[in-house]
Order: structure tokens, then sequence, then C-alpha cells
């Protein structure tokens, strides 16, 4: 467990005294896991809740606590959990098998949902992963253009292979975090998002650029977000010069709309990498784009054309588990129906929350775009307002200092049967209802009500 100085603090009390079960596995756990997790935005402080069981917008930990669940599988549960017509498709998958180490039919249906649903997927290959789309997108960019550096922006993430651990939450100057190579970091460059013309003088200053890459709503799925203009220059600024557009759609691909971010703004990348909700909450991801570029995987083309094919393995590739859970959430989700509706609650969700920050006269802000939020609990205390705050004002490194309230603030909505992330924030499900984003807003509302008890706002505090 993490150790936490919050001993007089009766959130804290409360929530230990409610979660008895969860404290418990937590302590095996520290003994097992590195501080006891296994993945890095789960830490939390005394320690997380441990679930077992979920349904819809819903779920339920070791202890019996309900939740409404806004972590939404870190993002893959845009139809909630266990949906039904996922869970009978995948368990008739497993009935029949669940690797065959062989070419199946649910694999091409797949494959054909995400080229018609994509609109730059002329061809598509599935990966187990996003970081692993990210890696074979960079790994094609390079091939094709001959080129060797990549242009990323600050915040955004794009997993954790040796071009992206740096430079998201840290590390803005560049410099390699530990276990990298200086190699790696001197050939990856960072920019600030939104900025087309400092872009187009890094690019030409360099000239040895092979891709561009980012997230198309912004710094984690929107947090910084960038606009639809910044894309379309953007998408100029790539194409006149012949270098490789990667849109990382991981979380936005198949939330914003069916199409993704880029079927909603109307600009088309040359590649796209997808994971998450692609296949239906079980592991999986996709690398997918132009023809051109994506032959260099093929083998025919290469022997065709005469050039050395990337190689690309992977054992649970387009596994039948995952592609019965794709393709059964993809039908669901092809319609739009799912998006539009997490959407509209996503802004809902914003709109109440904000209502709530300026009736306790704090200076936060609940922000994002689509059915996405996040919490801006301000620590600098910078001057601002919950109805008219512009996040794409502020840059990564104000958005990553973290709030020393915020950590209670989380338990606090745990106590009052919310679960957000640690950003802090969330996404909005399809399976959420009205009711669900009117008790979120009375959760939190108690919870701001708890924290004003410890007089524990902050810099937050209205004068």
């Amino acid at each position: 467990m993490v150790d936490t100085p919050l001993t007089n603090s009766r959130i804290v009390t409360e929530y230990r005294n409610r979660t008895p079960k969860s404290a418990g596995l937590a302590w095996t756990a520290r003994d097992v896991f590195p501080s006891g997790i296994t993945h890095d935005a789960r830490r939390i402080s005394p320690y997380g809740v441990y679930v077992e069981k979920a349904q819809g917008p819903r779920k339920w930990d070791a202890d019996g606590n309900e939740y409404i669940d806004y972590y939404g599988g870190h993002g893959a549960l845009l139809l909630g959990h266990s949906h039904p017509h996922v869970v009978k498709a995948v368990q008739g998958q497993m009935e029949r098998g669940t690797h065959f180490g062989a070419c199946h039919a649910l694999e091409v249906e797949w494959g054909e949902l995400v080229r018609d649903m994509v609109p730059s997927a002329e061809t598509v290959r599935f990966t187990s992963s996003g970081t692993e789309a990210n890696l074979m997108a960079l790994r094609l960019a390079r091939a094709f253009t001959g080129k060797r550096k990549i242009v990323r922006f600050l915040g955004h993430f794009h997993g954790w292979s040796d071009h992206m651990a740096f430079g998201v939450s840290d590390h803005f100057d560049g410099s390699p975090s530990p276990g990298l190579l200086h190699e790696i970091a001197r050939s990856t460059l960072l920019a600030p998002a939104g900025d087309v013309a400092e872009l187009e003088h890094l690019i030409d200053a360099d000239g040895d650029v092979a891709a561009v890459i980012l997230e198309p709503t912004g710094a984690s799925s929107g947090q910084i977000p960038v606009d639809g203009a910044f894309l379309t220059a953007l998408r100029k600024l790539t194409e006149e010069r012949g270098i490789i557009l990667i849109f990382d759609e991981v979380v936005t691909g198949f939330r914003v709309s069916p199409g993704g971010a880029q079927g909603h703004f109307g600009v088309t990348p040359d590649l796209t990498s997808l994971a998450k909700i692609l296949a239906g909450g079980l592991p999986g991801g996709a690398i997918c784009g132009r023809a051109d570029v994506m032959e260099l995987l093929d083998f025919d083309a290469a022997d065709a054309k005469g050039f050395e094919k990337i190689g690309h393995q992977g054992t649970y590739n387009a596994n039948p588990l995952s592609a019965a859970a794709g393709v059964a959430a993809l039908n669901m989700i092809k319609d739009g129906k799912a998006c539009d509706r997490a959407n509209e609650l996503g802004e809902e969700l914003r709109r109440l929350w904000n209502e709530v920050i300026a009736e306790e006269g704090l200076s936060w802000a609940c922000h994002g775009s689509f059915s996405c939020f996040y919490l801006f609990l301000n620590p600098q205390g910078l001057p601002i307002g919950p109805q008219d705050f512009d996040a794409s004002k502020y840059g990564p490194e104000v958005f990553k200092v973290k709030s020393p309230v915020a950590n209670k603030l989380r338990l606090a909505l745990l106590l009052n049967g919310v679960d957000i992330n640690g950003k802090p924030g969330g996404s909005v499900s399809a399976a959420h209802t009205r009711a669900d984003i009117e008790a979120t807003a009375d959760a939190f509302k108690a919870s701001i009500a708890m924290l004003r008890e410890e007089e524990d706002l902050g810099t937050a505090r209205a004068a």
C-alpha cells in the first residue's frame, strides 16, 4: 500500500473503514508488484479499490461498494461494462477456441469493419495494443520516406515505447527518461501543439522528418485540446513535404464518431493507430492507412517491387476472442448512435460539474470534448472561471502539476459512489443515463463539502 500523511483526514479514515478487503488485497499486492499495481495510472493513496464485477455504467468492489464508473476500462468501454451482445459473442467463441494459430473468418470481418468505418483505412494490420500499433506506424513511416526523425507534440501520449516515453508528463526538454537511449531522444522532435508556423520552421530546419504523430483531439485525448483548423493546416503542411501524418486514435477511434476524430473533422491522415474500443474491451490494436504505405508489410508487394518487407509478428494479433468482441462492438457502434449518446452525456456532465463549481465559488473548471471530461483543480491559483475556461491557452506543464487536493477528491468521490481516473477525469459511455449524470453531479457537490469540512480546497477557494 501507499503510505499517506493524511492520518487526521476523515475522508481517508472513512475510506479505509469502507474498503477493508481492498486494503488487504493492496497489502498483499505490494509484495507481488512494484508499488503494488499493474498500471501506473492506478496509483492512488492509500490504495485503490479492487473491483469484483461490473455491468453497464457501474462496478462493485470487493467490499460490495457500488460506483458509477467513469474510468471506463481506460477508455475502452464506449458500450459500458459487459454489454450482452459482446459477452454473447465472446462466450460463443470461447466454445470454438481461443487461438487457432491460423487465419480465421472473424479477423476478415473485423478488418472490413475497420476499413469501412475509418476514412484513412485502405488496409489494416492488427496488433495486440495501441503501443504496438504506434511502434509499427513509426517503422512504416521511416521505411516509406527513407527519413529518420519523428515529430511529436508536448503532452500527447502514444504509449510507452522508446520514442514515446518522454515529453508527456515530464522531460519536456526532450531529454530521455530512464532506460532510453540519447540517440532515440535526439531522433524525436518535440513541438507545442497548435502553432503551425513554429512546426513548419522545425520541420524545414531539420529536413529529416519522416512523420508527425498526434492525438487528433489534443493531448491526453483532449485534456489540452487542438481544433479542426490545426488538423487541416497540419495535413496541408505534411502533404506538401511528403511527411507521413499519423493520427493516434487509440482513444478517439470509434468514440468521437464511428470514424473517429478524422471522421468528425474531415481530415484524413496517412496512418491511423487504433486500440481500446476497437476490440470491444478485450486486448487489441491496429495500424491502418494508405495502401502504398501499408504494402511495406506485404510479402507479394515486396517480391514484385524488390524492396525488403517490414517484419511483423504477434502471437495474439487478431486472436479470435478479441476479434469476436471487436466485431460485436463495432457493429453496434457503426450507426453513430452510441457515439452521439456518449457525447451528449459528456457535455451534460461537464455542464453540471461547472455549475457545481460556480455555486461553490471555486476557481476550478471541468472541461473536455465529446465524451471525455477533465477537472482542472488549479493548484497554481490562476485567475480562471468554470464557465469560460479555455484549456488550449495553457501548456502541458500546467496540466501535469498535480494538485494536492486531487487524491482526496478521488477518495471522496469513491465514498459518494463515483469512480474517475487520476488525471483527474474520465469518459462517459453510451450505457450511462441522465440519472447517472445527475447523481454524479450530486456526488461531486457532496465530495466538495467533505473537502471543505477538512479545510482542504487548496488554492482553489474563492476570494
